[in-house]
């Protein structure tokens, strides 16, 4: 069951990516990434994890492409062989975000320690 999930999500993934690509190409939406899909472990619900590289669109963004569900969904219908199509739900990756907090936290301490040394 494990390997059909990994596999289903790579291909929503995929297929997802070229449909923001091909067929909602807003210019609303910014820069979009799609950078994860997590499958509920009956493959009836998914969890589309998008990154956007304005901040401060960030929800905006995710208010259009929930608005758009219905139809990604059933452009995604028409482009994978599944016998159900999983209810989409977005959601904003702000991992990036953790990512320039930590980095940031560490560049602090670097300096105060080399603030010590002087």
């Amino acid at each position: 069951m494990s390997f059909r999930k990994d596999k289903l999500e790579n291909l929503i993934k995929e297929e997802l990516s070229l449909i923001f690509l091909q067929r909602l190409s807003d210019p609303l939406f910014g820069f979009l990434t799609i950078t994860g899909v997590k499958m509920s472990p009956d493959l009836k619900n998914a969890k589309i994890y998008l990154s956007v590289f304005e901040k401060d669109k960030r929800d905006l963004t995710l208010q259009k492409v929930t608005a758009k569900a219905g139809f990604i969904r059933s452009e995604l219908a028409s482009r994978i062989r599944v016998r159900y199509v999983p209810e989409l739900k977005f959601f904003i990756d702000d991992t990036l975000d953790y990512v320039e907090k930590i980095e940031g936290l560490i560049k602090k301490i670097h300096e105060d320690d080399n603030k010590e040394i002087e």
